[in-house]
């Protein structure tokens, strides 16, 4: 989707990458999208790398430049702005229906209401001060928020296809409970998943041109 929005796409790939060496790059970019894993924003002193990715999404999003988070990405967005993440109640891992608020009705979050979403996480964190609350749902308070019309973030895992599903699944099978039903929604909502969250995406790009 962003190659079909005109962007020209480069990875960087933590902890391999010296992200002080990639700050300027990082800085200067049309617009940054924020990935998951697999360690907590909480853990900065088993990865180092999340104290300099704090920094720099601080500069940033100080800056109001375009900013997209997913999962660990929008618990390090709300940690930069001053709102900390910690280790949740609970894993919660599946489809699940997400409930937008009524700011999100007015959001490009709005697309994913009644289309079951991925959810493959077991932290949270508290909304920034100034943002606005998008989705919730019966797990976890923050499903998506934004900040202005440039910063957008979403608990959730609205890029994982069909393909990325099953490699999730086989890569955690050994501590992973209930696989074989994990596979049964996967067939039964990834498809109108991908649907919701290109629509969603979409609308929240072309917004930034």
């Amino acid at each position: 989707m962003l190659v079909e929005h005109g962007y020209t796409v480069r990875n960087i790939e933590v902890p391999e990458a010296d992200l002080a060496a990639e700050t300027s790059a990082i800085l200067e970019a049309e617009l940054l999208v924020v990935l998951g894993g697999e360690m907590g924003v909480y853990e900065k002193e088993a990865y180092p790398f999340i104290s300099q990715e704090l920094s720099v999404l601080q500069q940033r999003l100080d800056a109001a430049a375009p900013v997209f988070g997913v999962c660990l990405g929008a618990q390090l967005m709300a940690e930069a702005l001053g709102s900390p993440a910690f280790k949740g109640p609970k894993r919660d891992i599946g489809y699940r229906d997400i409930r937008v608020t009524e700011a999100g009705q007015d959001s490009p979050v709005r697309h994913v209401a009644g289309v079951p979403m991925l959810e493959w996480h077991g932290d949270h964190f508290e909304l920034p001060s100034g943002a606005e609350r998008l989705a919730t749902s019966d797990a976890y308070p923050n499903e998506a928020w934004r900040l202005g019309d440039r910063a957008l973030a979403v608990q959730f895992h609205p890029e994982v296809t069909a393909e990325m599903n099953e490699a999730w699944i086989r890569h955690n099978e050994a501590g992973l409970r209930g696989a074989d039903e994990l596979r049964e929604q996967a067939a039964r909502h990834n498809a109108a998943m991908q649907d919701a969250s290109r629509a969603m995406f979409g609308e929240w790009l072309g917004g930034l041109s």
